[in-house]
C-alpha cells in the first residue's frame, strides 16, 4: 500500500487497528516522503535515523508507532536540539521534554526535528540559523513561524502530526499559512519542561495536525500536571456550555479582528465561515475587545523582557558556543528586553505593559460572560513572500497582531482552515475560548470540518 503518509491520525490509527497495513509500512512511506520532498521545503533540521529500530518497541501502545515530528525547541534526549540556531548546533539534551515523552510513551515515533525561527523568535521561519523553510502551497512564500517547519511537514504529509509551540501565535499562524489545524492550549495545560524557553509566562507547547480531531487526540496525550513544571496544572474540563440556559452556542465576532488592516480576502473567508456556523445551529454576536489595539505593543515589551532573562544562560560556558554568534533577530530581542528592564525604563515600559496585559485579559473575561467562544482570522494577511517583511522588523511583528492577545490572556485558541485566496493561498480562522475550554473548541472545530472540505485540500509538490 502506498501513500500511507497522507492519512490523518484518526485514519492511520483505524487502519492499523484493522490491520489494513502495518506500522512498518506507514513509517516507510513517511520516511520516503521526507526523502522525496524535503529538499524543496527544508521542513526538517534532522531526521531520526533510529526510527525503524525504535518502532519494534511500540506495537502494543496507543499510537501504534505513528510517525510524528517535533519542533526543534523541544528537547529530545537522543536527538540534537539546536533551537535552529548555530550557537546550539551540537547540543544534545540530557533529558526529554515532558510533552515529547508523553507522546513517545504512548507509542509515537519521532521521524525528525523540524525547523523554526532561531529560539522560536519570529513569524516566518526566515530567522532559522540553518535556512528558511518553504511553504508547500507556494515555494516562494513563508510557511509562517515560528513553528513553520512543523506546519510544512504536516501539510506536505512528511509526518502524520507534529508538536509545536505557541508564544504569540507560533502554532496558529503557520497552521493557517499551511492549511492545517493547530491548538494553542490554555497556559499551563501542557508542561513546558524541556522546552527551550522563549518567554516563560507565554510559551505553550501544542499539537499540529491534519484535522481538528487529530489535534484533540494528541492534546489529550500531552496535557496534564508535571512535577517538573510548577506552572503546569491538572487540566480542568470547562463546564459544557451547550447545556443549561442556552440551547445554542453563541460565537462572538470582535469588530477589532475585522478592521481595515485585515486583507479583504481573509476578512470575507472568515465571515463566510461564521455564516456557515450560523446556518448550522450557532448564534453569532458582534462584540468588542477594546484593548486589542495595544496587544502588539504590550507583547513586544513583555516578551523581549523575558527573553533577555532566559537567554542569559547561553554564555558559552554552560550552554552555547562562544565561537558562534546569535542570529540577528535573537540579538534584536535580547537588546529590546534588556533596554525595557534597565534602570529608568522598568516602570515606564515593563510595569505599564503588565497593567495593560491585565486589561486585555479582562476584555476576554467580560466577553465570555456574553458569548461562549470568539471567532476571527488568524493572520491579517495570507502567506507573504520571502524577504517581504524580514527587512522591516516592525512590519514582521504585526504578523502577530491577531494572535498575541490570546497569549497575553492565557486562553486557548484553535486554528483551522477556512478558505483560499484567488492565488490559491490558504486562509485560516481561529476559535478562542475561556480557560480550559479546549473541549468546546474541538467540538465546534470538528463540526465545521464535518460540513466543509477546506482541510482536505493538499498542496501539489
Amino acid at each position: 500500500m502506498n501513500d500511507l503518509n497522507k492519512l490523518s491520525l484518526k485514519e492511520a490509527l483505524f487502519g492499523l487497528k484493522q490491520k489494513k497495513f502495518s506500522s512498518q509500512e506507514l513509517l516507510k512511506d513517511t520516511l520516503l516522503r521526507i526523502k522525496e520532498v524535503d529538499s524543496k521545503l527544508f521542513a526538517f533540521i534532522s531526521v531520526n535515523e533510529k526510527a525503524v529500530a525504535e518502532l519494534e518497541e511500540k506495537q502494543e501502545q496507543m499510537l501504534l508507532g505513528i510517525p510524528f515530528a517535533v519542533k526543534e525547541v523541544l528537547s529530545t534526549k537522543e536527538m540534537k536540539t539546536t533551537a535552529s540556531s548555530k550557537i546550539l548546533a551540537n547540543y544534545l539534551p540530557p533529558f526529554e521534554a515532558t510533552v515529547v515523552e508523553k507522546v513517545k510513551s504512548s507509542g509515537g515515533i519521532i521521524v525528525g526535528k523540524t525547523n523554526c525561527d532561531a529560539f522560536a523568535f519570529g513569524a516566518s521561519t526566515e530567522n532559522s540559523g540553518f535556512g528558511p523553510t518553504k511553504n508547500p502551497w507556494n515555494l516562494e512564500r513563508v510557511p509562517g513561524g515560528s513553528s513553520g517547519g512543523s506546519a510544512a511537514a504536516v501539510a506536505a504529509d512528511e509526518c502524520i502530526f507534529a508538536l509545536g509551540t505557541d508564544t504569540g501565535g507560533s502554532i496558529r499562524q503557520p497552521a493557517s499559512f499551511c492549511n492545517i489545524s493547530g491548538l494553542k492550549p490554555t497556559y499551563g495545560a501542557c508542561s513546558r519542561y524541556g522546552l527551550l524557553a522563549m518567554a516563560s509566562s507565554f510559551d505553550c507547547p501544542g499539537p499540529m495536525g491534519k484535522t481538528v480531531e487529530d489535534c484533540e487526540i494528541i492534546f489529550d496525550l500531552m496535557k496534564g500536571e508535571d512535577n517538573n513544571d510548577a506552572t503546569s496544572g491538572i487540566f480542568q474540563i470547562e463546564k459544557d456550555k451547550v447545556k443549561g440556559k442556552k440551547e445554542k452556542l453563541v460565537i462572538g465576532l470582535p469588530k477589532e479582528f475585522f478592521s481595515e488592516g485585515v486583507d479583504e480576502e481573509v476578512r470575507q473567508a472568515v465571515k463566510k465561515a461564521a455564516t456557515v456556523l450560523e446556518e448550522n445551529g450557532f448564534f453569532l454576536e458582534e462584540i468588542s475587545l477594546p484593548h486589542t489595539q495595544f496587544a502588539i505593543a504590550v507583547y513586544y515589551i513583555l516578551v523581549p523582557s523575558e527573553i533577555s532573562s532566559n537567554m542569559a544562560r547561553y554564555d558559552g560556558n554552560r550552554f552555547g558556543d562562544k565561537r558562534e554568534a546569535f542570529e540577528d533577530e535573537v540579538k534584536r530581542r535580547i537588546m529590546l528586553g534588556t533596554y525595557t528592564l534597565s534602570a529608568g525604563y522598568f516602570d515606564q515600559y515593563y510595569l505599564k505593559a503588565l497593567k495593560v496585559r491585565n486589561l486585555i485579559q479582562q476584555d476576554y473575561l467580560e466577553a465570555f460572560q456574553k458569548v461562549d467562544l470568539i471567532l476571527g482570522p488568524v493572520s491579517p494577511t495570507p502567506p507573504f513572500k520571502f524577504g517581504e517583511r524580514s527587512v522591516d522588523p516592525l512590519k514582521m511583528y504585526l504578523a502577530d497582531v491577531l494572535t498575541a492577545s490570546a497569549n497575553l490572556a492565557g486562553i486557548p485558541a484553535l486554528a483551522l482552515p477556512c478558505g483560499f485566496t484567488k492565488d490559491l493561498l490558504p486562509i485560516g480562522m481561529q476559535l478562542l475560548g475561556p480557560f480550559f475550554s479546549e473541549k468546546l473548541l474541538f467540538l465546534v472545530g470538528k463540526k465545521y470540518q464535518e460540513i466543509t472540505n477546506w482541510h482536505k485540500r493538499k498542496p501539489n509538490l
